[in-house]
Formats: C-alpha cells, sequence, structure tokens
C-alpha cells in the first residue's frame, strides 16, 4: 500500500493539505451528474468484501463455476486462492483461447502532452513536480504518428495530462482526426469529460476510452488528489458510462495497485466493469492492470506487497470473471512478465513503448519527461519475435469498419 508520509511534497502543497480543502466527492460547476446508483453499489461492494473471510472451499467451487458470481470472484482474488494459482492459469488460459485464439492485440501509446493541473501524489506528471513540459504540435503530432504506422502498428492510444487548457477537447479531437489516417483503431487515455465532449471525440474518430479510477476506495483517493478536477471521486467513477452514452464502442477499467489494498480495488475494479456492461450490453469491456512504478524525483514509489504471483492472480480472475473481456498487461511489468500473461490469461500488450513526450520521430525536437519508468523497452519487431516464439500470432489490429 502507498504510504503518502513518504512522499516528497513542498511546503506550499503540504500547507495547503493541512487547510480545509474541497469536498472530493462534490460535483464542480460544469462536471455532467448522472445517476451514482452505481457507484454507490460498487463502493459497498467493496467496503463489505472481505478476501481474508474466503476459504479453499470457496475457491474450488468457483473454479467449477460456469458463470462466476460476485461471491466466486471475490474468492479467486482472496489469499485463500493462491494455493490454487496453477489450477487458476490453466482455466485462464483455455477461456482466452476460446475467445481469441492465439492472438495478441498490439499497440502503443503516444503522448501529446504532459502538463497537467492536478496534484496526484504518485504521479510523475503532477502539477508540483518539476519536469520538463512539452505538447506536440499539429506537425508533431503528425510526424510522431507516421514514424509509429511505419513499424506496422494498426492501433494507437492517446494520452494527455491533465489539463483542459493545455490539451482541450479540440487539440485532442485534431489529434484523434490525424490517427485515423494512420490507424484503424484510435484509443483515448485522457481527463474524464462530458458525455457532449466524448461524442465529439467519438466523431473525430476514437474508438474506446480507459479512465483508471486509482482507487476505489473513496478516503484514500482523496488522501492521494490533493488538487485539480481529479479530486473529485464520482466525476472520475462515471466517466465510463459517459463514454458509452457519447458513442464510444469500448471502455476500460483499472485500478493503479498499490495505492489502497490491491485485492479490494481489483475486485471492485471488476464489479464496476460487469455492472455497467450489464447497463450497456453493447459494450466492449476492457481491464489494465497496473502495479505502481517509480516516476522522475521520487523512485521510492513502488508496489509494495503486490509480487508477480498476485499480479497473475488477478489478471487470471478478471479473464475468468469476464471472458470476453480484453485485457492488457502495460510496460509497468518485464519483458519476462508480460510474455508470461500473455500466454495464459492477457490478450493485449503494448510495444514500441515511450511514455515521454516526442520520442518516437527524430524529427520531433520536443523531450517532455515521462509519466513513469517502464520495465519493458523492446521495440514492435522484439515483442511480436517473442511472441511468435511463444506460439503466439501478434494481431495488429482486431476490429473491421464495414
Amino acid at each position: 500500500m502507498y504510504d503518502i508520509n513518504k512522499t516528497i511534497i513542498n511546503d506550499v502543497v503540504r500547507q495547503a493539505w493541512q487547510q480545509k480543502r474541497s469536498d472530493s466527492m462534490s460535483y464542480i460547476t460544469g462536471m455532467e451528474v448522472i445517476d451514482e446508483t452505481l457507484m454507490h453499489k460498487v463502493i459497498s461492494a467493496r467496503e463489505i468484501y472481505s478476501p481474508k473471510e474466503y476459504t479453499a472451499i470457496d475457491v474450488e467451487e468457483a473454479l467449477q463455476a460456469d458463470r462466476l458470481s460476485w461471491k466466486n470472484f471475490g474468492a479467486l482474488l482472496s489469499p485463500a486462492a493462491k494455493p490454487y494459482l496453477e489450477a487458476m492459469a490453466q482455466r485462464a488460459k483455455a477461456v482466452k483461447e476460446a475467445y481469441f485464439g492465439n492472438g495478441i492485440q498490439i499497440f502503443t501509446p503516444l503522448y501529446l502532452s504532459n502538463y497537467c493541473e492536478n496534484y496526484c501524489v504518485y504521479c510523475g506528471f503532477n502539477c508540483h513536480n518539476t519536469i520538463k513540459r512539452a505538447a506536440l504540435n499539429r506537425d508533431e503530432i503528425e510526424r510522431e504518428m507516421q514514424a509509429i504506422a511505419s513499424t506496422g502498428l494498426q492501433e494507437i492510444l492517446l494520452l494527455t495530462g491533465e489539463s483542459r487548457s493545455m490539451s482541450d477537447i479540440p487539440y485532442i479531437s485534431e489529434a484523434c482526426q490525424i490517427a485515423r489516417k494512420y490507424f484503424r483503431v484510435v484509443g483515448l487515455e485522457i481527463y474524464p469529460v462530458n458525455s457532449e465532449e466524448y461524442a465529439l471525440l467519438h466523431q473525430c474518430g476514437a474508438d474506446y476510452v480507459t479512465v483508471f479510477q486509482e482507487t476505489y476506495d473513496s478516503l484514500v483517493y482523496e488522501q492521494l488528489h490533493l488538487a485539480g478536477a481529479k479530486r473529485i471521486f464520482p466525476y472520475r467513477f462515471h466517466a465510463q458510462e459517459r463514454a458509452l452514452r457519447g458513442g464510444m464502442r469500448g471502455v476500460g477499467f483499472a485500478a493503479l495497485l498499490g495505492l489502497a489494498d490491491f485485492r479490494k480495488d481489483a475486485y471492485a475494479t471488476g464489479i464496476h466493469a460487469r455492472m455497467l456492461q450489464q447497463a450497456y450490453p453493447h459494450a466492449e469491456v476492457a481491464f489494465s492492470c497496473p502495479r505502481l512504478r517509480p516516476i522522475k524525483n521520487n523512485t521510492s514509489i513502488t508496489a509494495t506487497g503486490i509480487g508477480e504471483a498476485e499480479l497473475l492472480q488477478i489478471v487470471c480472475a478478471y479473464r475468468l470473471f469476464i471472458p470476453s473481456a480484453s485485457i492488457t498487461v502495460s510496460t509497468r511489468e518485464c519483458a519476462r512478465v508480460r510474455n508470461a500473461m500473455a500466454s495464459i490469461a492477457a490478450n493485449k500488450l503494448s510495444a514500441g513503448v515511450s511514455t515521454g513526450i516526442g520520442t518516437h520521430s527524430e524529427k520531433t525536437n520536443h523531450d517532455g519527461d515521462a509519466q513513469f519508468e517502464i520495465a519493458d523497452g523492446r521495440s514492435v519487431s522484439e515483442v511480436c519475435a517473442d511472441l511468435e516464439k511463444l506460439g503466439l500470432q501478434p494481431v495488429p489490429v482486431d476490429y473491421i469498419y464495414v
């Protein structure tokens, strides 16, 4: 679990923290408000969930179930399931192959900007961290995309820091339009926006939206998000629903493992995804499983207590809970771990990754600092070659427009 007291916080922010702060559960003017029933159900489920209460019998029952209940899912995430990890992996592998065969989708992220207006104490982009800031202009975006497309990739994920002033909706919309010239699938990982803004981004070419809730523990969330629009917990929680209302065909979910109790956060992530999929049956659902990574000016930020076995347990539990979900393991993990996850339960990997600004094209002059340190720096060709050695097929795109 992340310890806020060990974070480097400057005196100004520390003083602000000690003063009365805005209510993290109250919306800011301009934020779209939608029914919060689903959110309250997910938060309640997380609070009730007690991983240590599950037994070996509960785990065995879950492994025999044709369709996992909430209780079954909780059992597979519990400490009692660790001795059954091999059985979970075997079943998850069979389920993944039934839905995805031996294909592994390949994509890369493109960071457009690292300006941010939030103070999230664990993130390298936070507004109080002294880093090189940069934002790509239109020509630079095009050059970056040309360089990425030349590697054979056909899917891209566009990311920005969370700054409406430095990367506004028109800016992101134009980036989506450029991306459509080079890629068949365009994803977004940006600050949460309203439904009508998601609709505009969809019209400009975006297919899906990923939002990390970071932690579903509202109290820890408030402690870690000291300033900015991201501090508003419910607005972030409902981002996926607003994206679907805006016409996006798919949405991604994730908790940043290590900020709070990782088992309870993984449980809440799964419940959130299933409940939203039930409300919007047409929606494609995806999971990411990121662990905390060191950032510039604070290399002590790491995910303690979440080893590779625990990560595999979470990935397998997600696969068995929502078999059709896409599951990504990012370059926060090393090549060995990512290869293993792809062989067992994950169906999507990034490749040729940089979390900095303007680093794909030699003609781009920017050198904006990265959001976090990656652990797998393999190129697209290297990732594909390694997957083929494992008997897996790299898939540049899994969606065809007709």
